[in-house]
C-alpha cells in the first residue's frame, strides 16, 4: 500500500536528515495524476520540513532540495529520484507498484486506505453525531435532508476509522411552536382534516395562527399559556400534544411505507427507520426535546446556583456570556412565564449525553443559521464548569437554492425523493434494456439519490449552492449517475469474465499509460480519506471518485478483456476489479449504495 512505500522512502530520508521516519511520513504525498505519461509517484515538500524553522536566513529552498536529492539513492522500491520546485520526487518500481496496489486493494477490501500509516496511532474514540432532527407536526423539510446525508457521511467516516459512533436523531417535538399549534388548533382546527391529512392540516393551522398572533396579542398570550401548561404537565394540553405527535408519526409511516404489522406502529423508531431506509441511513437513538422538559428546569437551577442566571425587567432569565453586558452575548434561557427554550433543552441534552455516553466528541449537524446558538450553548457549558464542552463541535451547512419540482417550490423531503425517482425512471425508460431490471423503481431511487448526494457534496458544506435537476441526472460528466453507471459496468465485467481470470495476474501486462494512471490514483485514496477525516468535508472523496471513474472510462475503451490473450485479460480484469472495489468503498462512505445492475442509463 501507499503507506508501505511512504515508510520505505521515509526510512531512507531518516538516515540522511537524522529525523525519525514517523516525523517524515505525512510530508511524503502521492502525486496527483497528470496528462503526462511519466510522472513521479510520491514527492517530499522540502519547505514543509523547514516551515517550523524560524531562521529566516536559511539557505535557498531549491538548493536545499537539490542537495538532499543528491544524498538519496535508488533501491528495490524507488527506481528514480528527481527534483521539482521545492520537492524531491520518487518514482516507484513499476512492477512492485502494480503488484502491491492490486493485491492490497483486493485483500483489504472495505478497509483499503484505512490501514494506512497516516492513521497509525489514531486513538479510538466515542463519538456522538446528532443529525437529521425533523420537526414533529411538520413535514420533513429539505434542510433536514442536507443534515441527514451530511451527518450520515460523518458517522460513516468515523465508524470506518474504528471509532465508536452513536447516531442520534433529535426530534423537534417540544417548544413554543406547540403552544402556537395547540392554540391554533383550538381556533382553526378540524378533527376530520386532522385525521385525513395530519401534516398538511397542522401546517395550515400553524401558518394561520402565526399570522393571527402577529396581529392579536391575545392569541400570542394564549399560545404562551398553552405551552406553559405543557411544561407544567397539564393533562389536557399534553393529550392534544400527544395526538399531534402520534398522528404525525402515523403519517410518516404512511409516506415511508412502514409495514402496518410493525409492533411499534406509533413509535418514533418505527416511523423514522423507514424514512431512513429510503435514504440508506440508520440511527442508534431517537430522542426529542420533550425528553428534556424536566431536565431543563434542573439546568436553570444549576445556572442560578452558580450565579450565572440574571433576571431581566421583562421577567426572562438570561446568561451574560461576555460578563460585561454586551447585548450580542446575552443568551435567554427562560421565558418570563418560566418555560424553557431551545438553548435550555440543548444544554440539558448535552449534559445527559455526556452522562450516558461519556463521549470524546459530539458533533451537531445543522444549517449555518444556528452557528451563534451552538457557540452560546458550548460557552455556557464551559462556564457552568463542564470542561468537556470543548469536545462539542457544530458542523454547519449552507442553503440549497433552486430545488424545484413539478409541484413548484419544494421544501419537503417526500417531494424531493419522489421527484428523484420519477426523473430517474424517465431517464431509464428511454433505454430499451431497462425492462430487464427486477425492480426499476428501487434502482431509480438508488441511482437518483446518488445523483443528489454527489451534487450536494461537490463543494464546501458551508457554501450555498444552486441546484439543477437537469445537471444532476446527466449520465456523463461529474455526476452521481456517472459514478453508479461506472460501478455497475465494472461489476458487469466481473460477472462476465471473472470466473476464468481472477486467480492470478502478470504485472508486466499492466504497464500501459492508462493502467499506470489508475494505479497512481489508487495510491492516493488513503490521503483523500485522511483529508476528509481532518476537515469532515466529503468533497475530497467526491473529487477522487469522479476522477477514478473518468480514468476507468478511458481504460475501458482501450484495455479490452474480450479477445485479449488470457494473461493480458486476467491482469486487466484485476485492475478493473480494484477500481470497482475502491469506487464502492468511497461511495459507501458518502452514503451511496453502489448499483450492480449495469443497464441503468
Amino acid at each position: 500500500m501507499a503507506c508501505g512505500f511512504r515508510r520505505s522512502i521515509a526510512c531512507q530520508l531518516s538516515r540522511v536528515l537524522d529525523l525519525p521516519p514517523e516525523y517524515l511520513i505525512k510530508s511524503i504525498s502521492a502525486v496527483p495524476i497528470s496528462r503526462k505519461e511519466e510522472v513521479a509517484d510520491f514527492q517530499l515538500s522540502v519547505d514543509s520540513l523547514l516551515e517550523n524553522n524560524n531562521d529566516h536566513s536559511r539557505p535557498d529552498i531549491q538548493l536545499q532540495t537539490v542537495r538532499l536529492a543528491e544524498k538519496l539513492k535508488c533501491d528495490t522500491v524507488v527506481s528514480e529520484i528527481s527534483t521539482g520546485p521545492g520537492t524531491v520526487n520518487f518514482k516507484i518500481n513499476r512492477e512492485l507498484l502494480t503488484k502491491t496496489v492490486l493485491q492490497e486493494v483486493i485483500e483489504d477490501g472495505s478497509k483499503y486506505g484505512l490501514k494506512s500509516e497516516l492513521f497509525s496511532g489514531l486513538p479510538q474514540k466515542k463519538i456522538v453525531v446528532e443529525f437529521s432532527s425533523p420537526n414533529v407536526a411538520k413535514k420533513f423539510h429539505v434542510g433536514h435532508l442536507r443534515s441527514t446525508i451530511i451527518g450520515n457521511f460523518i458517522a460513516n467516516l468515523k465508524e470506518a476509522l474504528g471509532h465508536q459512533v452513536t447516531r442520534i436523531n433529535y426530534l423537534g417535538d417540544w417548544g413554543m411552536q406547540f403552544g402556537l399549534l395547540g392554540t391554533g388548533f383550538q381556533l382553526f382546527g378540524y378533527e376530520e382534516k386532522l385525521q385525513s391529512n395530519p401534516l398538511q392540516h397542522l401546517f395550515e393551522v400553524y401558518v394561520q395562527v402565526n399570522k393571527e398572533a402577529a396581529d392579536d396579542k391575545n392569541v400570542a398570550k394564549s399560545a404562551h399559556e398553552f405551552f406553559q401548561r405543557l411544561e407544567l404537565g397539564d393533562t389536557q394540553a399534553l393529550a392534544l400534544w400527544q395526538k399531534f405527535r402520534d398522528l404525525s408519526i402515523e403519517e410518516y409511516i404512511r409516506i415511508y411505507k412502514v409495514p402496518a404489522h410493525s409492533p411499534a406502529l406509533l413509535s418514533c423508531g418505527a416511523a423514522l427507520d423507514e424514512y431512513s431506509w429510503r435514504l440508506g441511513v440508520h440511527f442508534d437513538e431517537y430522542s426529542g426535546e420533550s425528553f428534556y422538559r424536566e431536565k431543563s428546569q434542573e439546568v436553570l437551577k444549576l445556572l442560578d446556583s452558580k450565579g450565572l442566571l440574571q433576571k431581566t425587567i421583562k421577567g426572562t432569565a438570561v446568561v451574560d456570556l461576555s460578563g460585561s453586558g454586551d447585548p450580542s452575548s446575552i443568551c435567554t434561557v427562560m421565558r418570563s412565564d418560566g418555560t424553557s427554550l431551545y438553548a435550555t433543552r440543548d444544554l440539558a441534552a448535552a449534559i445527559d449525553r455526556m452522562d450516558k455516553y461519556n463521549f470524546d466528541k459530539m458533533i451537531y449537524v445543522t444549517d449555518k443559521g444556528q452557528k451563534k446558538h451552538f457557540q452560546q450553548v458550548f460557552q455556557m457549558l464551559q462556564i457552568m464548569g463542564y470542561d468537556w464542552a470543548e469536545r462539542c463541535q457544530h458542523v454547519p451547512f449552507g442553503v440549497v437554492q433552486g430545488m424545484k419540482t413539478r409541484r413548484g417550490d419544494v421544501t419537503f423531503l417526500e417531494d424531493v425523493l419522489n421527484e428523484i425517482r420519477l426523473r430517474m425512471l424517465q431517464n431509464m425508460a428511454s433505454v430499451k434494456t431497462t425492462r430487464e431490471l427486477e425492480n426499476p423503481q428501487e434502482t431509480a431511487e438508488r441511482v437518483g439519490l446518488a445523483a443528489l448526494i454527489i451534487q450536494d457534496f461537490r463543494g464546501f458544506l458551508l457554501s450555498d449552492y444552486q441546484f439543477s435537476w437537469d445537471r444532476v441526472f446527466q449520465s456523463r460528466g461529474d455526476t452521481g449517475v456517472f459514478l453508479q453507471y461506472t460501478h455497475a459496468r465494472l461489476h458487469s465485467l466481473e460477472e462476465t469474465f471473472g470466473c476464468g481470470y481472477l486467480n492470478d495476474f502478470n504485472t508486466a501486462c499492466l504497464q500501459e499509460p492508462q493502467s499506470v494512471s489508475i494505479l497512481q490514483h489508487l495510491l492516493r485514496f488513503d490521503e483523500v480519506l485522511y483529508r476528509s477525516a481532518q476537515d469532515l468535508q466529503p468533497r475530497h472523496i467526491v473529487s477522487y471518485l469522479l476522477t477514478l471513474s473518468h480514468l476507468a472510462a478511458v481504460a475501458h475503451k482501450t484495455l479490452h478483456i474480450k479477445n485479449s490473450p488470457p494473461e493480458v485479460a486476467g491482469a486487466r480484469l484485476h485492475l478493473f476489479r480494484a477500481v470497482r472495489s475502491v469506487l464502492a468503498n468511497g461511495m459507501t462512505l458518502l452514503g451511496i449504495t453502489p448499483e450492480h445492475r449495469h443497464r441503468i442509463c
